[in-house]
């Protein structure tokens, strides 16, 4: 039996288990597990997977040959058995046919079912699964763009799947998300996952940390678990699926996280991973990113689920078929998510078309008064040409021709006062001052194309800029601290040396003061020597009296003796020479008394070395240790300030590379968001330009319709309408 199941019941360690296992008949009662083969190591130890709160092994059963995987817990989890009969009741009712996938694996939680030492524990039994990890698949496939996007939709499949069921996986991340080789998920560690059973208990663990929303807590536990960690790992997905450069630039080998990490969430100013996921120059990465971005601090009951972005098919089904009431806000524009709502630009107003321009008859309609008049001009004219030469009326020609001048004039006249060529002009003139006025949008296009053919290569230039920016500072950041660590060395060297040599330091203090002593005590004899008590030979009490008013007393008050020339006397004297170089010459005192007096000193010099002190008192001997003592601290002292001098070096180093960072994300933020906008206005251009374009050509066709309106109402056109009527 296990022991007491108190709230804090006690579990053994991942090598206990591991030795238990070496002997399944022995340790297992199931009759599955009792026997199975376990996978080894190389030191033939029975192979573990440990994490948090448990240790898995690999066994293969003896009775079925099917392999398994075993949850040997480590960590006293609360309500342990009433958890995973809740999740295992509940993962049962699910039907694989209504799956997106096969995702779920058959488990079963065996209570007192392995023995280690004296007592029995609870395990879990899993199927195995041959599958890699999420973050193994992408090492080897990250290349691959359309198996990349197929796998984010897959995955985003998998969230509504769980959302649809009220479940909840509590640590979605790329440790528990197995790709199999069909490229269909499987999902495991079932261990902090939620279902409707559970509501009321709290969490048993918060999850990966860089996967997890800054605000999740350790009591957060319900249907939303998933909702910030499924917007990491689809941003992370479709951000490789568009720009597969990312994974190796972002991604660390062997790394705890895709493309974000938890202080990405926390700070993300700072953070380089998002910033250049923010400033992408695809559309659907960079607003993903500011979707992340504006999640990672709103509380978890308000993040949104991911299949509002990324409805299903059974979902958007269900919105064609229901369509919104009259009047009914959008979720937003274009069947987009309603968090990309002002994100993209603003679809431009359909342009408003040409005012209405009435369009001309065709031909001339209805005659006149004036035209009945033309009507009856034309036969009389040509019968009074005809008439009058008949006549015999003597007339020149252009009297003749007279009567059909009048009528052609006539004609003219009443043409002229037609509305429709009044109409006609005005249509004419109308559509071509709008055609004027209308951008040609050949043109148009021709120069949009060239700003934006510029405006993106600027932009490529912009983004390739930030990373060399970012290496840059980094570089900076090192020659920093190379410079700093040669200065601490160079400074620590010079210290270490000065340290090194206190102990000679001391021996020539320690010499020098027993020097300074001996030197003080023979002058000390010398100065207690009176000439006058102890006269050398041939220095009478005279000459005694005469040195002495000349300031030599003792055999201090001089050192040697210089000869000098007398040239009064053409002979040889002497002078005294006194300890400062000052020369005296006394009367009396020559050369040999001079040698005397030198060889007197010599021999008081002689007689006081022979007597001084050989050795250092203590009082001295202790004044020298304690400088040299002091000496050592201040060096020390020295040496712990060049150390704090370093890591204020660094400190610094770092802080500007911060600030470097900070400052180069917030100009690529900025610079992104400007660009962003530039886009939008590209966009707002084109629509404009094809606008413009239907309505240059509808007004271009206006135009020439008009012209050939009113070709139909020349002269002849006017003649034929008067006699014909059409």
């Amino acid at each position: 039996m296990g022991p007491p199941a108190g709230p804090q019941r006690q579990f053994p360690s991942g090598a206990a288990y591991a030795e238990a296992l070496q002997h399944t008949r022995l340790c297992f009662q199931h009759p599955e597990l009792k026997g199975a083969r376990t996978e080894l190591t190389k030191l033939g130890l029975p192979r573990a997977v440990s994490g948090a709160f448990a240790s898995v092994f690999s066994l293969t059963s003896a009775v079925s040959g099917q392999r398994y995987a075993v949850k040997c817990f480590t960590r006293h989890v609360p309500d342990q058995e009433q958890r995973y009969e809740a999740i295992s009741s509940r993962l049962a009712l699910l039907d694989p046919v209504e799956l997106s996938q096969p995702w779920k694996l058959g488990f079963e939680y065996l209570p007192d079912a392995v023995c280690v030492g004296r007592h029995l524990y609870p395990v879990l039994k899993m199927d195995w699964v041959e599958a890699v990890t999420l973050s193994a698949w992408l090492d080897a496939h990250h290349a691959d763009r359309p198996a990349v996007s197929g796998l984010a939709d897959r995955f985003a499949a998998l969230t509504r799947d769980l959302s649809a069921h009220g479940i909840a996986h509590g640590d979605l991340q790329h440790g528990n998300l197995l790709v199999a080789s069909d490229g269909t998920f499987r999902l495991v560690d079932y261990d902090g996952m939620y279902v409707p059973a559970l509501a009321g208990l709290g969490g048993t663990e918060r999850g990966h940390r860089n996967y997890q929303s800054p605000l999740r807590g350790n009591d957060d536990f319900g249907a939303e678990l998933d909702r910030f960690s499924a917007w990491v790992i689809f941003l992370s997905l479709k951000a490789i699926a568009t720009d597969p450069a990312l994974w190796n630039r972002l991604h660390e080998p062997s790394g705890e996280f895709l493309l974000l990490t938890e202080e990405d969430f926390k700070s993300p100013a700072g953070s380089t991973g998002l910033q250049t996921l923010l400033a992408h120059a695809d559309r659907a990465v960079s607003d993903l990113a500011e979707q992340v971005r504006s999640l990672a601090f709103q509380p978890l009951e308000l993040l949104p689920p991911l299949d509002r972005a990324v409805p299903g098919p059974r979902a958007a089904a269900t919105a064609t078929a229901t369509a919104p009431p009259a009047g009914a806000a959008a979720p937003g524009a274009g069947g987009l998510p309603g968090w990309m709502t002002g994100h993209l630009a603003e679809q431009p107003a359909p342009a408003p078309a040409a005012p209405p321009v009435p369009a001309s008859p065709d031909g001339f309609h209805t005659r006149t008064a004036l035209d009945v008049v033309v009507v009856v001009l034309w036969p009389l004219a040509l019968l009074a040409t005809v008439l009058l030469p008949l006549t015999g009326f003597p007339a020149a020609f252009p009297q003749l021709v007279a009567p059909l001048t009048l009528a052609a004039v006539a004609t003219a006249f009443a043409r002229s006062r037609r509305t429709e060529r009044a109409g006609a002009r005005a249509e004419l003139a109308t559509l071509t001052r709008q055609l004027a006025q209308v951008e040609d949008p050949v043109k148009a296009d021709a120069k949009l194309r060239k700003e934006r053919a510029e405006f993106e290569a600027a932009e490529t230039d912009r983004q390739a800029a930030y990373p060399r920016a970012q290496d840059r500072l980094t570089a900076q950041y090192h020659a920093a601290l190379q410079e700093a660590e040669k200065r601490r060395a160079r400074k620590q060297r010079e210290i270490a040396k000065k340290i090194d040599g206190l102990p000679e330091e001391r021996r020539r203090a320690l010499a020098k003061a027993l020097a300074d002593q001996q030197s003080a005590y023979v002058q000390n004899q010398l100065a207690r020597r009176l000439i006058s008590q102890s006269p050398p030979h041939g220095i009478g009490p005279r000459l005694a009296g005469r040195l002495a008013t000349h300031g030599i007393r003792t055999a201090a008050d001089f050192t040697n003796y210089r000869t000098v020339q007398n040239s009064s006397y053409n002979s040889t004297g002497a002078v005294l020479v006194g300890p400062g170089g000052r020369c005296t010459s006394v009367h009396g005192i020559g050369e040999a008394k001079a040698a005397a007096l030198v060889a007197w000193r010599q021999d008081v010099i002689a007689s006081a070395v022979a007597r001084q002190p050989t050795a250092l008192g203590a009082p001295e001997q202790q004044s020298v240790e304690q400088n040299i003592a002091r000496r050592r601290t201040q060096l020390t002292a020295r040496r712990t300030a060049v150390e704090s001098e370093a890591g204020t070096a660094r400190a610094q180093a770092k802080k500007r590379l911060d600030e470097g960072r900070e400052q180069l994300a917030r100009e690529n933020t900025a610079a992104g968001d400007r660009a962003r906008r530039q886009r939008q206005e590209f966009s707002r251009r084109t629509a404009e330009i094809q606008r413009s374009s239907a309505l240059h050509g509808t007004l271009t066709t206006a135009v020439e319709a008009a012209r050939s309106r009113r070709s139909g109402l020349t002269y002849v056109c006017y003649v034929r309408f008067l006699y014909s009527g059409g």
